[in-house]
């Protein structure tokens, strides 16, 4: 019997519309696939974290003692170094298992077509800018060892599955893949820095996700770090990968607490003041104008043109040449840096004998550009200073001739934003309206006040998992159909053994109060409450027997699994009273 027109008894919350339960089962599983398919689903799981107990919890932690007393810019980089001493990045495609591409494309097809899903994922045939690394990006990311039309899922955890990593082998803190690491520091930037939710735009492409912080001069969150606009143009080979992203591909989402704008879809949901002022902040933000710590900072960025510079270097009443990349070279084990007034120092650690005593032919002369700038930065809207500029760098060395072009897309990126001017239409929908002064259990009820209204509000709930305060369809309807790895996990198992093996897990649940894991939630963290592992054991016994007519009876204390064998009854803590039937 299919879950999702079994009839599921004594939910709290009125039953989804048909129409909407594939949305809403999402929600449970959170696919890059589904979060571009339903793109509600990117703030939902925001908001779902800031309702968790866990973020808030991290106030009472020392490490965030008086930091109410910090300005915004200082509390933001302590929540950087708290998510880095406490998660890492992961993206293991064997951790949620394996589907087929005909199935998500069968799944996918009334909203959207191959054609598109293509152009928008690696999984689907989205290959990248031939920049990264001018390889197969299936095989950089590991796809090629699954054949054929097999593919992994590819899920965003929840700050519970992320903390629960903790208890799986080799993993020693949280854990989760870029998707994840975005929505959690969205969540901590509002519930631990009290940074304003209208400040925070979370940017999704085919390949990564991260968030866009509207503060000071502007703060891009990449995985478990910060960019600041200042280390954006610093050249760095770690500031260049965070630059992937936007450098390379299209933004397919842009979300906030209005809504969002999507690449696909022509009708948008944000306030078009909220698009327009990110739009400008975010382009303020990826320009700067030139001046010689820019210029400085692009050649370390591209070390080939370094052979087109040498620089100078007066001691002792005499003037001596090296080659700018062997100064470049030396930055590496010194805590001075070619591009600003450190120069003179790191150019005094140098071995004598990488100087010349007399200038390097068909280079020019880095200092020049010292005296050069002192008349003015180069604005890179202006053709007058860009001309002006381009007299500079003119010689005989031939890198120079597209070193200008290269200069100007270093220090001013163009956004591939999902707007389309003639295409794309804002209808927006009511914002979300919570603010850093309110507590939990008044934005929790804020929330369920608006779920008629606002979708991403009402996702929220399912992507929380709290039973108790949703429709259960469209959860077990996620759980009995995606969720391969506790099945393939037990495949060789007996029934007997299988029912033997859930039962010896710990009865304890990585999701607090009345929220409940997904079965393969349960297997890989190895543990569950009664009613998560009697949900997990249904999975498996459905996969096995799909005739089998199941029921689950769900009491506060207790849970009962009727129709696999005899009667099986495990403790319940989550106090939820209910009935499902499959």
């Amino acid at each position: 019997m299919n879950p999702m027109t079994a009839p599921i008894s004594s939910s709290p919350h009125p039953a989804v519309p048909a129409e909407s339960r594939e949305k809403y089962s999402a929600a449970a599983t959170l696919s890059d696939m589904e979060i571009f398919i339903f793109p509600e689903l990117l703030f939902g799981l925001v908001l779902a974290n800031i309702m968790s107990p866990r973020i808030w919890r991290w106030r009472e932690d020392p490490w965030f003692d008086k930091i109410h007393k910090l300005s915004l810019y200082r509390r933001v980089l302590r929540l950087k170094q708290f998510i880095i001493d406490n998660y890492e990045f992961n993206l293991d495609l064997d951790t949620w298992g394996l589907t087929t591409k005909e199935r998500e494309l069968a799944r996918f097809a009334p909203w959207i077509d191959e054609a598109t899903i293509s152009r928008s994922n690696a999984l689907f045939g989205y290959e990248g800018d031939k920049y990264y690394f001018d390889i197969d990006i299936r095989r950089h990311f590991g796809l090629d060892k699954y054949q054929g039309n097999v593919i992994p899922y590819w899920k965003t955890e929840t700050v519970e599955a992320m903390d629960a990593f903790r208890l799986k082998p080799n993993y020693n803190r949280g854990a989760g893949e870029c998707v994840s690491l975005s929505t959690l520091y969205a969540a901590a930037l509002f519930v631990i820095c009290g940074v304003p939710l209208n400040k925070i735009f979370l940017l999704a492409t085919p390949l990564h996700s991260q968030n866009f912080v509207d503060i000071n001069e502007g703060v891009l969150t990449n995985n478990r770090r910060l960019v600041t606009k200042n280390m954006w143009f610093n050249g760095t080979e770690q500031t260049a990968k965070a630059q992937r992203a936007l450098r390379h591909e299209q933004v397919t989402i842009v979300a906030n607490n209005s809504g969002y704008v999507h690449c696909v879809y022509p009708e948008a949901t944000m306030n078009p003041a909220d698009y327009e002022h990110f739009r400008k902040s975010l382009c303020d933000y990826l320009s700067t104008n030139i001046t010689m710590e820019i210029m400085a900072n692009f050649l370390r960025d591209e070390s080939a043109m370094q052979k087109c510079f040498q620089i100078r270097h007066d001691s002792r009443g005499k003037s001596r040449y090296i080659a700018a990349e062997r100064v470049y070279a030396y930055e590496h084990n010194a805590p001075y840096k070619v591009s600003d007034a450190t120069r003179e120092k790191l150019l005094a650690e140098i071995d004598e004998d990488e100087f010349f005593s007399e200038p390097l032919p068909d280079r020019l002369e880095l200092n020049k550009f010292d005296e050069f700038f002192k008349k003015g930065q180069i604005n890179i809207r202006s053709r007058e200073d860009i001309e002006r500029l381009a007299l500079e760098l003119d010689c005989k060395c031939s890198k120079t001739r597209g070193m200008l072009e290269r200069l100007v897309q270093f220090a001013r990126l163009e956004p591939r934003l999902p707007f389309q001017e003639g295409k794309t239409t804002f209808k927006p929908s009511p914002a979300v309206e919570i603010t850093p002064e309110m507590t939990r259990e008044e934005i929790i009820a804020y929330l369920e006040s608006i779920r008629a209204t606002q979708p991403s509000a009402d996702l929220a709930f399912y992507a929380a998992r709290d039973f108790a305060r949703i429709d259960w369809q469209p959860i077990v309807h996620a759980a009995m159909e995606r969720n391969p790895v506790c099945i393939h996990a037990n495949e060789s198992l007996p029934d007997a053994e299988l029912v033997a093996r859930l039962a010896a897990l710990p009865n304890e649940s990585i999701y607090d109060e009345t929220r409940i894991a997904q079965p393969d939630e349960v297997w890989n963290y190895q543990r569950g409450d009664g009613v998560e592992r009697l949900l997990c054991l249904a999975t498996v016994w459905k996969a096995r027997h799909t005739d089998a007519a199941l029921t689950l009876d769900i009491e506060p204390d207790r849970a009962t699994l009727r129709g696999a064998g005899p009667d099986i009854v495990w403790p319940s803590r989550k106090g939820l009273t209910g009935q499902i039937r499959l």
